[in-house]
């Protein structure tokens, strides 16, 4: 594995587990057995590594998600994207709590590549939805459903990640009630079919 790759997977994970405030640049040159120097010399800062850390997770996550793009109708690509959101969580757990759960530094973002803009085809999807009347009249605005669509998820997701080993939850598998979070959700935003 490459100098750089080491230090972010370790970054990645400590980040997660022990927190941002509380990892620096020193005990991840520790965790993989580098000098300190050798970190400096890949990035210039912590906010740095949290940025490329975010911006290659987003990218792999946009990936994924364009895999769906050939599913021509809105709808049901709204559901795949929503489970390939869970499936992508559920291996990657550190990566998720970095990119979702995590408060990173405010920085530029690249330009936008479509094949790794998360939300951008999450709000392409919505907004081909609206386009085709297959929504409910009061929902207008894209950027609010596909908002309302991505906190459902993220719920359960994040709940899960932080709580799993808290007794006082009896939880359920992930996998079964996300998809049934999507398809309730899904069920509540669809226009309705006209009476015949």
């Amino acid at each position: 594995m490459e100098t750089r790759d080491k230090i972010l997977e370790a970054a990645r994970e400590m980040f997660a587990t022990q927190g941002i405030e509380a990892t620096t640049m020193r005990a991840i040159a520790n965790r993989i057995e580098y000098t300190p120097t050798a970190i400096y010399h890949h990035f210039k800062d912590k906010d740095a590594l949290i940025i490329e850390l975010c911006h290659s997770d987003f990218a792999r996550l946009g990936r994924q998600f364009t895999q769906m793009e050939r599913i021509e109708d809105p709808v049901e690509r709204l559901r795949r994207i929503g489970m390939a959101y869970v499936e992508f969580a559920i291996h990657n757990p550190h990566h998720y709590q970095i990119m979702f759960m995590t408060r990173t530094p405010v920085h530029e973002h690249p330009e936008k590549n479509p094949e790794e803009d998360a939300y951008g085809f999450l709000l392409q999807t919505v907004e081909e939805g609206l386009a085709a009347g297959r929504f409910r009249p009061e929902l207008t605005d894209a950027h609010e459903l596909a908002q309302m669509t991505w906190s459902s998820v993220h719920g359960i997701i994040s709940l899960q990640i932080a709580k799993c080993h808290d007794p006082w939850v009896d939880w359920r598998d992930l996998r079964q009630t996300a998809s049934r979070i999507i398809d309730a959700l899904i069920r509540g935003i669809l226009r309705e079919a006209p009476q015949g």
